[in-house]
């Protein structure tokens, strides 16, 4: 094992491992040339976690010693185009990753339409801490932007769900919805604030203008919002193994039902229908043989990575 790898035991011995989660939408038509570096910059670090990057951006999620998180966010605002970066931090009594990757894609969240400008064309900001306000407010419509797997779990009080599997499906639920008909202002909220950049974008091209968005998503609102002043209901879902967190972004207590991705609680943990890494009793029924029977090899090679100590810190991975 290297010295980074051991670096990383420390920090999960010392319990202090920070968690940083980013975006920032910037044209980056060389972001090719920009992954072996970043990659590199990472695994010198030992930092891991998962970084996408594609011509209108960066974002994801890393997590390392707080030296090492800085040092990875150092190097990305050297170039000019990312210099005002922001991130959200959280800490984690565990690794909640176990590779680094640095992905191309044509998109860093993708939506599927074509010509939107999140840079200059997104919706108004809201602060978390005028959230509260202007969502109790009648005439505004509010609207949860995330998939349902998401929002089982937890969501703003009066929060239309609409019932997504993918953030692709969310342009036709616009136009299904009759929200382009609103007179009402329209507010929009997500995890980290990125998928908000790009729905009320949408919005605006569709020619609504009353359109708002949560600045920096549920995060920011459960780090800065008291609980006993808090609208939000449940624990929000986030895309690595901590599964959840709540107010103040403490861990909760949901784990990961690997064969659909939903979050499950310990009802679903002591079902008979449940097997951990292949399903639950949300997907029991619906994977074939095969499907749970790939499921069980690749939690058992989980498992065994685990009883060795592995963490995987370099992996580049091509465009999809």
């Amino acid at each position: 094992m290297d010295s980074s790898n051991g670096a990383i035991e420390r920090d999960v011995i010392m319990r202090k491992i920070l968690v940083a989660a980013l975006y920032k939408f910037a044209t980056l038509n060389d972001y090719v040339d920009l992954q072996p570096p970043l990659l590199a910059k990472c695994k010198a670090e030992g930092v891991i976690g998962t970084l996408l990057l594609a011509r209108e951006g960066i974002n994801g999620t890393i997590s390392g010693s707080a030296q090492g998180i800085k040092e990875v966010l150092d190097f990305i605002r050297q170039d000019p185009r990312l210099a005002d970066l922001t991130h959200k931090e959280s800490f984690a009594d565990e690794y909640p990753f176990t590779r680094m990757k640095v992905r191309l894609k044509k998109e860093i969240v993708t939506m599927g339409v074509e010509n939107l400008d999140p840079v200059h064309s997104a919706g108004h900001y809201v602060d978390a801490k005028d959230w509260n306000d202007f969502i109790s407010d009648p005439d505004v419509i509010v609207v949860d932007t995330r998939n349902g797997y998401e929002v089982e779990i937890g969501t703003f009080k009066g929060a239309i769900d609409p019932k997504t599997t993918s953030f692709r499906e969310f342009p036709k639920w616009v136009r299904e919805s009759g929200l382009l008909d609103t007179k009402k202002k329209v507010a929009m909220f997500c995890t980290g604030g990125i998928r908000c950049e790009k729905s009320t974008a949408f919005m605006r091209q569709q020619g609504v203008e009353e359109v708002y968005h949560l600045k920096d998503g549920i995060l920011k609102y459960l780090e800065t919002i008291p609980v006993e002043e808090s609208l939000w209901q449940g624990d929000c879902f986030v895309f690595d193994e901590r599964v959840s967190v709540g107010h103040g972004l403490v861990q909760g207590t949901y784990g990961m039902c690997y064969g659909c991705g939903h979050a499950i609680d310990e009802e679903d943990k002591n079902s008979p229908l449940y097997e951990p890494g292949v399903c639950c009793p949300k997907c029991h029924d619906k994977l074939s043989v095969d499907q749970k029977s790939r499921f069980a090899e690749r939690q058992k090679q989980i498992d065994l990575a685990k009883a060795r100590g592995d963490v995987l810190l370099g992996q580049a991975v091509a465009v999809e």
